[in-house]
């Protein structure tokens, strides 16, 4: 192997090394599993992206006002691949009900294990939070 190459091989090493890494979370670190949610609201943003889908909708209170969710679901390959999603599986203005877990920190924010659509259909969230037998 020639010294260029070399050297070129050993600066992208060293470049990889020094570029910080940032640990996936765990579940247990930002969801509780002691605290399941069931909401209906209204889809207003799907974001697919690695490394998980985010859904988001607007969710009426008792007393007829709307506040804003956050549901993460598993990543795209795991939705698309295992639970049968596409891109086109929910559009803007959709209403679904949403079974998942609170945010340990009391935001509006739930890990989603599952999303019903209109039709009855009930797909799989690809959630992270490991289930015992």
């Amino acid at each position: 192997m020639n010294k260029k190459l070399m050297g070129f091989t050993g600066l992208m090493f060293s470049l990889f090394l020094s570029i910080p890494v940032f640990a996936h979370h765990s579940f247990a670190a930002q969801y509780d599993s002691n605290k399941p949610v069931t909401m209906t609201g209204m889809v207003t943003k799907v974001e697919w992206q690695n490394p998980h889908v985010y859904l988001y909708i607007d969710v009426e209170d008792e007393n007829g006002n709307y506040e804003k969710w956050a549901l993460e679901m598993g990543a795209p390959a795991v939705l698309t691949r295992i639970q049968g999603w596409s891109r086109s599986t929910l559009s803007i203005g959709d209403m679904v009900q949403v079974e998942g877990r609170l945010a340990r920190d009391g935001s509006n924010l739930a890990n989603a294990r599952s999303v019903t659509l209109t039709s009855g259909e009930e797909l799989g969230a690809g959630s992270s939070e490991l289930t015992t037998p």
